[in-house]
């Protein structure tokens, strides 16, 4: 990271349905940005419920039923809503597929590939395995595959969990969330100044991303400089 970057942190779960909206927003707008090469992403650990055995044995629908205390058909219409905003960002959410799953270790893995700069390429993988594919985030198999698949080595991969090597990683990133005073996720934060709760429009990333810039490079007046020679709203020199 050059000192003068836009630094953006990203607190997500990769059991959040609002955070790949939100992944995808913000990336539509950071797309549009004039000095997108000179932003640096660091993506943060965050567990809905950490307390999650494993694996669930259940559906998506009975889980958020019984954690939440609503009826079925309730969750069920939510899940509605929510996969026609993941489609606006062209994600195809399949509930009725999930596999439910703890994520601590998916958590775990993405700080691996995050030492070899690959975390967004397995947070992406992640994401879409588990909203779109009905991958198990929770399986050893699929996180070395999808490990393999973005370049890591398989047997670093199974050495890093085995050895817990990047769990007080996500520990810390969660602790920090708390002390930010995050309460839900998707939440980014931009240069330690500017705080983003949400799956929020492109334009409001698009607005945080040149406010932020704007601060960190302000505009310097050469010096000897006068307003000879210009115009203004009374007027022009003379």
């Amino acid at each position: 990271m050059v000192e003068d970057d836009v630094k953006i942190e990203i607190w997500s779960d990769v059991a959040c349905p609002w955070c790949y909206i939100g992944k995808r927003r913000f990336e539509s707008a950071l797309a549009d940005f004039a000095h997108k090469d000179d932003v640096d992403i660091a993506w943060r650990s965050y567990q809905l419920d950490p307390s999650l055995p494993e694996h669930f044995d259940g559906t998506e629908i009975e889980y958020l039923a019984d954690r939440k205390g609503m009826p079925a058909d309730s969750v069920a219409n939510m899940f509605a809503q929510v996969t026609e905003q993941a489609a606006g960002e062209g994600l195809a959410y399949d509930f009725g597929s999930i596999v439910v799953a703890n994520s601590f270790s998916a958590h775990q893995l993405i700080h691996l590939a995050s030492s070899w700069g690959k975390g967004d390429d397995v947070k992406e993988a992640l994401l879409s395995g588990h909203f779109e594919h009905g991958e198990d985030i929770g399986s050893r198999e699929y996180l070395v595959r999808t490990g393999v698949a973005a370049g890591l080595n398989a047997e670093e991969i199974n050495h890093a969990l085995d050895s817990e090597q990047f769990a007080d990683d996500v520990r810390a990133d969660i602790a920090e969330a708390q002390a930010l005073g995050v309460t839900g996720v998707p939440f980014f934060v931009i240069d330690r100044k500017y705080g983003i709760s949400g799956a929020q429009p492109k334009e409001l990333f698009a607005q945080a991303l040149a406010e932020a810039w704007t601060e960190a490079h302000p505009l310097t007046m050469v010096a000897g400089a006068t307003d000879d020679a210009a115009c203004g709203p009374d007027g022009c020199a003379i």
